[in-house]
């Protein structure tokens, strides 16, 4: 069991809601009965129809609400089993701001695009309602177990306005930048 309350983001495609949500219900219920907080109204509580009629500013505000829910998750889970290329944007935005990804698929084979990506952040697993709950637990213990350490360095005000211009051209944070840094390095 996790050792705390976990904030998860959950998304999947609205527009085959009718056919899966039974799948998207039960792993928030899941998660919440487990005593962790999870985002999925936004999924769980919105027709195609609504998506369809928001105006062009109404679809910016969720855009820019949808990215401070990933940026303040602990981790982001995804029901595939439909494609959507929203659902794959919001995968790829968490991804590049260092959240670990549980890819979920009920039917067929795992999304073709994310089936070989190879980033120890991202995992791929069908399932079952019988094999769902050892699945999320999994998730959550990796996620308790990849707890990060903190280390602290002072670095020169050069070093930190580069670090500055890198993190703003490659949109992510200074610290996931250095971490990849360090990774490539580690693998050498």
């Amino acid at each position: 069991m996790s050792k705390k309350n976990l904030k998860l983001y959950f998304t999947a495609s609205i527009a085959a809601k009718d056919q899966y949500i039974h799948n998207y219900r039960k792993i928030v219920d899941y998660i919440e009965k487990n005593g962790h907080s999870i985002i999925a109204d936004h999924i769980l509580n919105i027709s195609e129809k609504e998506v369809n009629l928001a105006s062009r500013e109404e679809r910016l505000k969720f855009h820019s609400q949808l990215e401070k829910w990933i940026h303040s998750s602990d981790a982001l889970i995804a029901d595939t089993s439909f494609p959507s290329i929203s659902v794959g944007y919001e995968i790829s935005l968490a991804l590049r701001v260092g959240k670990p990804v549980l890819v979920l698929y009920s039917d067929g084979e795992p999304p073709s695009l994310l089936a070989h990506h190879s980033d120890e952040k991202l995992l791929c697993e069908k399932y079952t309602p019988q094999t769902l709950p050892g699945i999320l637990d999994d998730f959550i213990h990796y996620i308790d177990s990849k707890a990060d350490l903190r280390f602290t360095f002072f670095i020169t005000p050069k070093i930190a306005s580069y670090l500055d211009t890198i993190a703003k051209k490659e949109k992510l944070p200074k610290s996931v930048y250095l971490r990849k840094l360090i990774e490539q390095d580690m693998e050498k």
